[in-house]
């Protein structure tokens, strides 16, 4: 039998199709996601379970002229397939590919780009009352999941749009499940029913009494109607109560409901909810049975669903976090640990099960989770909250405002650090260098590898002033035996020196240290590299040294060149030492596009290569 979605080139061409076709094509879109992720992985479950509610929103509304904004865009792959880009999905996350996330400079079917959370309510608003300003015909649509839900900025939107009169749709996907299992009253509110444990034992025992009889399907749609109804009354109050007309819950994986349902929502006016439960991981029995593994799987087998884990043991900057906050813990019951939705990603999951009363996963709500921390470090306890930088972006306020102002000793772990990889520019944590440098009473760090993050964690602990950042990178966290190694206090704002030399300074930060210690053994006794393991406060004694020994200085951080490492050393040395030539290698004043972790260090002269060619040119 022929593909259809062979035929399928835009959104155009799926309007003609029959029920029984749309069906087809949502099962021959998950079986080409299947191909594609399992060779160029990506974010596979959320969109194995959104198939239908992107099939039907395509079938039903008017793309590009209507608009379609994602939120995060973790489930937005179908919608990538079907607008245009079905042969570039097939270097999903490459270079020569198509973004992991929509993008506006992608196709114009990406009516806003995203890859953090929360915000699609916020800018499907701002699309819809341009349109009334403008005279437009056009929809808005938002498509959140429950977790992005959780998010303050979503709530900030649901709230101005229930005051509105504005035509936007906003499509609920609730599949009890963001990465990490969904948190919050909110999520409790929709499913506080459904996932009773008295409810199923009893339904299940109900079914297994009554085995396959007319009775039991009659009863069984009963109770769906039943459930329905609880759960309208349940989530429907919340939405209700900010002035938006509630509708659902309806199954989001059955493409016939989610087609009327949405025809019905289009003839609408005003701001409107409607509520789809899905599965996350539809139609793929791995990604069902364990979502949050299977959220973003790595490379596997499509057939059988085994997943082809790296034979790499090294270990990771997240694993060195987790182990050593557990030791941490074990001997400080004053340690508690914070984490917006990410305690599996940063390596938090050990300490949430060693010590689940210390433990708090807040949801996807960083700016809560740093001001949360400042509340516990108020009472006396040292919260270790850990976000990614990239995240921790949102939280910028939080830091200065209920931080630093304040002088409170919370420790700020900001996981995947520099360049990320594959996600891209909506993920790197080039900025946080620069940004927290500024802030005052900040202890600003980056360790080399995880020998010396341990020892930053337990200095960190030991730190009776005011906030204190850890930031370090995804990937491997060698060469340090930092296992067998005991605790050490570093001193606050001191350098190291690694290596002597007699014309040239790499002044490094973070794992850039090792890779600047392999470029300047190829240059024989000519290059010194030092470890400028704290930003802030910057070790000036160590600066004068260098400026007396070297007339020529490379600074080298994995983050933008602006405002880093570059610029604290230029700025000391320009008043100092104004003799001394100092350059820089880092990221340019660019966002980074998607690519492999080490074609963009590659891209940014910060590989060992790169680092090597920049002190043959300074020679």
């Amino acid at each position: 039998m022929d593909r259809i979605l062979d035929s399928i080139n835009s959104p155009a061409d799926i309007k003609a199709l029959s029920m029984d076709q749309l069906r087809q094509l949502c099962s021959e879109l998950r079986s080409y996601m299947l191909e594609v992720c399992s060779e160029h992985p990506g974010h596979l479950a959320s969109s194995l379970g959104a198939v239908e509610l992107i099939v039907g929103l395509h079938y039903v509304y008017d793309a590009p002229k209507d608009k379609l904004i994602f939120d995060v865009g973790h489930q937005a792959y179908a919608h990538k397939i079907l607008t245009g880009r079905k042969e570039a999905f097939k270097h999903l996350r490459t270079k020569e590919g198509v973004s992991g996330f929509p993008k506006m400079s992608e196709s114009e079917y990406d009516a806003f780009g995203v890859g953090h959370a929360s915000n699609s309510v916020s800018a499907a608003l701002g699309y819809a009352e341009a349109f009334a300003l403008q005279g437009s015909d056009a929809h808005s649509v938002a498509l959140i999941g429950d977790g992005a839900l959780s998010g303050g900025m979503a709530f900030e939107a649901l709230n101005n749009a229930g005051t509105s009169k504005a035509n936007i749709l906003i499509v609920l996907n609730d599949n009890n499940q963001s990465i990490d299992k969904a948190i919050g009253g909110l999520h409790q509110s929709l499913f506080r029913v459904t996932s009773s444990g008295k409810y199923n034992t009893f339904k299940d025992r109900v079914w297994n009494r009554l085995g396959d009889h007319r009775l039991r399907r009659f009863l069984q749609r009963w109770l769906r109607s039943l459930k329905s109804w609880i759960v309208k009354r349940m989530g429907g109050d919340i939405f209700e109560a900010l002035g938006l007309r509630y509708f659902g819950p309806i199954s989001g994986n059955d493409i016939e409901r989610v087609v009327s349902s949405l025809r019905k929502m289009k003839s609408l006016h005003g701001p409107v909810v409607l509520h789809c439960i899905t599965s996350k991981g539809n139609g793929f029995a791995p990604a069902e049975d364990d979502p949050r593994i299977w959220h973003a799987p790595g490379k596997f087998d499509p057939e059988t669903g085994e997943r082809k884990v790296s034979q790499n043991k090294l270990d990771r900057f997240q694993d060195v976090f987790g182990e050593v906050l557990c030791e941490l813990a074990g001997e400080d019951n004053r340690i508690v640990g914070v984490t917006p939705a990410m305690a599996s990603g940063c390596g938090m999951n050990k300490f949430a099960a060693s010590f689940p009363e210390r433990f708090f996963d807040v949801g996807i709500e960083e700016e809560h989770a740093v001001t949360f921390s400042a509340g516990l470090a108020a009472g006396g306890m040292r919260p270790f909250c850990n976000i990614y930088s990239t995240f921790a972006q949102r939280a910028y306020d939080q830091i200065i405002h209920d931080v630093a102002l304040q002088n409170l000793p919370v420790v700020l772990c900001f996981d995947r650090a520099g360049l990320v990889g594959e996600d891209g520019a909506t993920h790197h944590g080039m900025f946080d260098l620069s940004a927290y440098r500024a802030i005052p009473n900040c202890v600003v760090s980056a360790p080399a590898d995880g020998a010396e993050l341990k020892n930053l964690m337990y200095s960190a602990l030991r730190y009776e002033g005011g906030p204190y950042i850890i930031r370090y990178p995804r990937g491997a966290a060698d060469p340090s035996d930092w296992r067998t190694s005991g605790f050490e206090e570093l001193p606050l704002g001191r350098a190291v020196e690694c290596l002597k030399g007699d014309k040239v300074a790499v002044v490094a930060i973070g794992p850039a240290v090792h890779r600047s210690l392999e470029a300047a053994g190829q240059f024989e006794g000519r290059v010194g590299v030092y470890n400028f393991r704290f930003l802030k406060p910057l070790d000036t004694d160590m600066l004068d040294r260098i400026a007396k020994t070297y007339k020529k200085i490379i600074t080298v951080e994995d983050g933008t060149l602006k405002g880093g490492l570059y610029g604290a050393v230029c700025e000391y040395l320009a008043d100092k030492a104004p003799g001394v030539f100092v350059t820089g290698i880092g990221a340019p004043d660019v966002f980074i596009e998607h690519d492999t972790q080490s074609a963009q260090r590659e891209r940014c002269g910060l590989d060992t290569e790169g680092i090597s060619r920049k002190i043959s040119e300074i020679l």
